[in-house]
């Protein structure tokens, strides 16, 4: 049915809107207003505009990097758009996000993404989120011709089309990606075309007509409404300037095709039917005017305002942990490490309805070390989601639910496979909050089983801690014991941070007491395990065991050894008064390790904030009889071993040590998570 005159002057109103923005864009980067590097949306305005005139302010839009026109079909505000660009603090990311990270959390508009397509499952979780609370709202993703071909992009067609989500894929086809054509790249008919291959409804439209995509998406939102499933759209357009502002690429169109584009402007095509249902050019040029004058608004706001503090830039990095007592009493049932996981996720799944659980063979046999066992029995198929073998993309959809407001926990099957969720770990989990202006919250738990001693190989074995620990926004936690197993959990999913939570499978057997009921650990808090005078030792996970075997041992041998563990990753650990010096034990490999040394002037460590070292037995000089089997360090057992300060040889590679001043002795150390160096 053609539209009313009157919506169509909407339409062509944020057309323009978005055109002279970008118009606008250009002359201020090339002026050095505009920070970074932007990606013009001129040419492509109809996709944005007919796409989002069917959302409401409740309803959710993931961007790509070419994102400013879809931020202002949202309803977005020019002057803190152009203040974010500008990268002001009165921006909508308080100038921490830019051009390719523009976001308006206050319209529901979660943010445009610098990796190609990894808003796709962002998207998803989103619309998992909406589906989960019994809602009717819908979420739109935008990704490009070139994103169609990433691998996240196949995987949440399927799995949004297994559960049925209210969810619209939008490709934006403007034929190339960044240089190369789509004829050079892409196999089969199109993106529409591999979407109907996974049973999800699917058309290819005119993208430059903004009628064809109102019409098409409008179909697909009234399907999503109606619980009836994803849809997707195809809009073939053409954007008129190169990749990026800042790319000076050499010539990779013709001049001809250019033009031959340009004469299908979009927004020429909607005056023309504009004047065709009665417009006058006087009533065109009032439109245009009305989108001027706010424009030269919200570059003044803009450049009035200020530049974002540092203050304002750390305390975007990470959502303050919620303040926690542990138990008075550790005394309880004898429960296994394993069984103590269990109780930590009933409990919170029953405390909290915002938490819920997926991954790979969780919900039926309750995961393959049975941590998640009676839990889908218990909430149902709603909150407890076996999933594909898809890692990147559930990955990504617990990042988007958690951003939407639910508390996912998403299960690694074995820990080694999180090498394939890399983008969502580290490019977006750890980074959302800073890039949003630190007005986002990711409440998400990454957990899994890691490490060797069970002969699974060298993919099923690693223990990978090292790589997170270097990585601002993430915290790392990796208890050792059932207490702490249980305690840390619970804290970990109500914390408002993205939390690896890291479980050694040696331990899953282990037993010890636990508290009966509910209870959380302190997040950035270390543990004494064993009190001593002459050297501490640092350990995790299944070290802290050995450490302690070893610290009766000596104790034999008159050295009194104080056993640390540090469970919940504090980034830096200081010995009591009463130990001047210091060793760190988990298990990993000899090289990329962490290691401390505190004498009586200095605590040294790897320039990272890693934990992740081997434990050095000082009275030992065999390999063969070392009980840490990869430890490096030993003194002549005619030497006395603390007669002189401990030093430790650095690390190989060149990994030296910065040096920092003892810190504060405690009988217990609170001492904050990880945050960037």
């Amino acid at each position: 049915m053609p539209l009313r005159r009157q919506t169509l002057e909407t339409l062509y109103q944020v057309m323009v809107r978005i055109r002279r923005f970008d118009e606008k864009t250009v002359e201020l980067f090339n002026a050095g207003q505009v920070k970074g590097t932007a990606h013009s949306y001129v040419g492509q305005e109809a996709v944005a505009t007919g796409a989002c005139a069917h959302l409401t302010k409740d309803d959710s839009v993931i961007s790509n990097h070419r994102g400013h026109g879809h931020c202002i079909a949202k309803g977005a505000r020019l002057d803190f758009m152009m203040a974010e660009l500008m990268g002001r603090e009165d921006g909508y990311c308080r100038g921490l996000g830019g051009s390719m990270h523009i976001a308006a959390l206050d319209l529901n508009m979660l943010g445009a993404n610098g990796i190609v397509a990894a808003g796709v499952p962002i998207g998803a979780g989103a619309a998992l989120a909406t589906k989960l609370r019994g809602t009717d709202r819908v979420v739109l993703s935008f990704f490009g011709d070139g994103g169609a071909n990433q691998g996240v992009v196949h995987e949440t067609m399927n799995l949004a089309a297994v559960w049925k989500l209210p969810f619209i894929f939008v490709c934006e086809n403007n034929k190339y990606a960044l240089s190369t054509d789509q004829s050079r790249t892409t196999a089969g008919e199109g993106v529409s075309a591999r979407a109907r291959a996974y049973g999800i409804p699917a058309t290819r439209v005119d993208g430059n007509d903004v009628v064809a995509v109102y019409d098409a998406v409008g179909e697909a939102v009234a399907r999503a409404r109606r619980g009836e499933g994803p849809s997707c759209v195809e809009a073939v357009t053409y954007r008129w300037g190169g990749h990026s502002m800042r790319a000076n690429l050499p010539d990779y169109r013709t001049k001809q095709e250019e033009l031959e584009w340009m004469e299908k402007d979009p927004v020429a095509r909607v005056e023309k039917r504009l004047m065709d249902l009665g417009a006058s050019d006087v009533d065109l040029k009032k439109m245009r005017e009305r989108v001027e004058g706010e424009l030269d608004a919200a570059v003044a706001y803009g450049s009035e305002s200020p530049e974002p503090t540092v203050e304002i830039m750390e305390a975007a990095v990470y959502s303050p942990h919620s303040r926690a007592a542990e138990p008075a009493s550790r005394a309880g049932r004898e429960q296994t490490f394993g069984e103590a996981l269990n109780a930590a996720l009933h409990g919170e799944m029953a405390r909290d309805e915002r938490v819920f659980l997926m991954g790979e063979d969780v919900g039926l046999i309750g995961g393959i070390f049975q941590v998640s066992k009676g839990l889908r029995d218990r909430f149902g198929e709603d909150r407890v989601r076996d999933t594909p073998i898809s890692e990147p993309s559930f990955v990504g959809m617990g990042v988007g639910a958690a951003v939407a407001g639910m508390r996912p926990i998403v299960e690694i099957q074995i820990w080694d496979f999180i090498a394939m969720t890399m983008d969502q770990v580290v490019n977006q989990a750890a980074k959302i909050r800073y890039m949003l202006g630190g007005k986002a919250t990711v409440p998400l738990v990454i957990r899994g089983p890691q490490g060797g001693g069970i002969r699974l190989a060298a993919q099923h074995s690693q223990s990978l801690e090292a790589w997170f620990c270097h990585v601002p926004g993430l915290v790392v936690v990796a208890p050792s014991t059932p207490y702490d197993a249980k305690g840390l959990l619970a804290a970990a999913i109500r914390d408002d941070n993205p939390v690896i939570f890291l479980e050694h499978k040696m331990l899953y057997p282990t037993k010890g007491e636990v508290p009966e009921g509910d209870y959380v650990i302190p997040l950035g808090k270390a543990d004494i395990k064993r009190a001593g005078k002459d050297v501490t030792v640092v350990a995790t996970q299944m070290m802290v065991q050995r450490a302690l075997q070893v610290a009766g041992d000596l104790e034999k041998e008159g050295i009194s050894v104080e056993v640390m563990s540090s469970p919940r990753w504090p980034r830096r650990i200081a010995s009591s008064s009463s130990t001047r010096r210091s060793s760190a034990g988990a298990s990993a490999p000899r090289s990329r390790r962490w290691s401390a040394r505190r004498g009586s002037t200095c605590w040294t460590r790897p320039s990272s904030a890693s934990a992740r070292a081997t434990c050095r037995c000082p009275t030992t000089t065999s390999s063969s009889s070392r009980p840490f089997p990869h430890a490096t360090t030993s003194w002549p057992r005619s030497a006395p071993p603390f007669s002189r300060p401990l030093t430790l040889p650095s690390p190989p590679m060149g990994e030296r040590g910065s040096i920092q001043k003892p810190l504060p002795s405690r009988a217990r150390r609170r001492t904050g998570t990880l945050s960037p160096p």
